[in-house]
C-alpha cells in the first residue's frame, strides 16, 4: 500500500460491529488507512459502504453498546485514540478533531443559539472568556461567510436556510482550529449552487487554516475536485485506495469502474439513460469470507466466491482488493 510518511491520522485494521436481535452486523470490516498534514482524503462508495461508521468509530461517536470496536489501532497524532479515557476523548472531539455531521437540518439543537452553539466549545477548548468566545464566534460566521455575523448570533437555527445552516456547522467544526476535520457528506442535503458554494469554501478554508480534511461523499465529482486521494469502500472494507489523478485515469476495481460509469457524460444525449450497478449491496449479517462484490461483478470467477482478497499494490501510488486484473483482463497472478 502506498507508502504514509508523516501522517497525523493512522488507522490500521479496523473492525466495528452491531449487535441486534439476529447476530452481529459487521459494518466495518478491517479498514486502514492514514492521513497526512494539510491534505484531504476523500471515502467514497454507495450508501451503506460503512463510510459514516468508520469515521464515528475513531471518535467513539457511535452508541456503545449496541456498537462494539473489535479491533484496531487510531493512532491520532502520536496518541492511542482507541484506548483513550473519555476526558481524553472529549479534548480531542471538537478540539483537535472536528467533525461536519451530515444533515445541516438536523444537527444544530433548535432550542439554542447559533451563538450559543459555536461558544460553547470555545470555552470549553480554548478556556475561552465569554466576552472573547463571542468576538471569536463572530469572526467564525463572518469566516464562512454568513453576513452580518455579530447580530446573527442570537438567531436560532430555524431563522437560516439549509446552506447558512451547513456554514454554522462548518463554523462550530472549525471553532477549535482543529487539525483535522471529518466531513460527513456535508453538501448532501444541499441543492447544487449551495454545493458550489460549500465546496469553494472548503478549499478557502484548508488553504488559509492547513488543516486535513477527511471527506466522505458518494459523489465522485466532488472528490475528483477537492481530494489528494481517494479510498474506495465497499460493504464495510476499503477496495481501491489511489492519489486522485490515478484513480480516475487508471481504475482497478471493478466497483470503482462501475462507480465511474455512473457518471454522466458530457456528450451523451440526454434520452439516454445513465448507467446503474446492477443488484443490491450485501447483508452484513457476516464477516465476509469472499468478495461480497462478486454477485454484481462482470468479472467474477471462482475464487471470488471462496476468499476475500487483501489489498495489493498495483504501484507506488495505487492498491486494490481484487483477484481481477484490470490490465490484462483476466485473474491476477497473486
Amino acid at each position: 500500500m502506498l507508502d504514509a510518511g508523516a501522517t497525523i491520522l493512522n488507522v490500521a485494521n479496523l473492525k466495528t460491529v452491531f449487535s441486534t436481535r439476529d447476530g452481529y452486523v459487521h459494518a466495518v470490516n478491517d479498514v486502514s488507512f492514514y492521513l497526512k498534514p494539510g491534505e484531504l482524503l476523500g471515502i467514497v462508495g454507495e450508501s451503506g459502504s460503512g463510510k459514516s461508521v468508520t469515521m464515528m468509530s475513531l471518535l467513539k461517536l457511535l452508541p456503545m453498546p449496541p456498537a462494539e470496536i473489535r479491533n484496531g489501532t487510531i493512532d491520532f497524532d502520536g496518541r492511542d485514540i482507541r484506548n483513550a479515557s473519555d476526558e481524553e476523548l472529549r479534548n480531542i472531539r471538537g478540539g483537535d478533531i472536528g467533525f461536519i455531521f451530515q444533515d445541516p437540518m438536523t444537527s444544530l439543537n433548535p432550542v439554542f443559539s447559533v451563538g450559543f452553539q459555536i461558544i460553547e466549545p470555545l470555552r470549553v477548548h480554548m478556556k475561552l472568556s465569554k466576552k472573547a468566545a463571542r468576538v471569536r464566534a463572530a469572526e467564525l460566521l463572518e469566516l464562512v461567510g454568513i453576513p452580518d455575523a455579530s447580530a446573527r448570533l442570537k438567531d436560532f437555527p430555524h431563522q437560516f436556510s439549509g446552506g447558512m445552516r451547513q456554514r454554522v456547522m462548518i463554523a462550530i467544526a472549525l471553532a477549535c482550529d482543529p487539525k483535522v476535520l471529518i466531513a460527513d457528506e456535508p453538501t448532501t442535503a444541499l441543492d447544487v449552487t449551495i454545493q458550489a458554494q460549500i465546496l469553494e469554501l472548503i478549499k478557502e478554508l484548508r488553504q488559509k487554516l492547513g488543516m486535513a480534511i477527511i471527506w466522505i461523499t458518494h459523489d465522485l465529482g466532488v472528490i475528483a475536485e477537492i481530494a489528494d486521494r481517494v479510498a474506495v469502500m465497499y460493504a464495510g472494507q476499503i477496495v481501491e485506495h489511489a492519489e486522485v489523478k490515478e484513480l480516475f485515469a487508471n481504475p482497478q476495481h471493478p466497483y470503482t469502474r462501475a462507480l465511474l460509469e455512473t457518471l454522466p457524460k458530457m456528450d451523451e444525449a440526454r434520452a439516454e439513460r445513465l448507467a446503474s450497478i446492477d443488484g443490491q449491496p450485501p447483508n452484513l449479517d457476516h464477516e465476509p469470507t469472499n468478495c461480497e462484490f462478486a454477485p454484481r461483478c462482470k468479472h467474477a470467477f471462482e475464487r471470488c466466491l471462496k476468499e476475500n482478497p487483501k489489498r495489493r499494490d498495483v504501484s507506488p501510488e495505487h492498491d486494490v482488493a481484487c483477484f481481477w486484473d484490470a490490465n490484462t483482463g483476466g485473474p491476477h497472478s497473486a
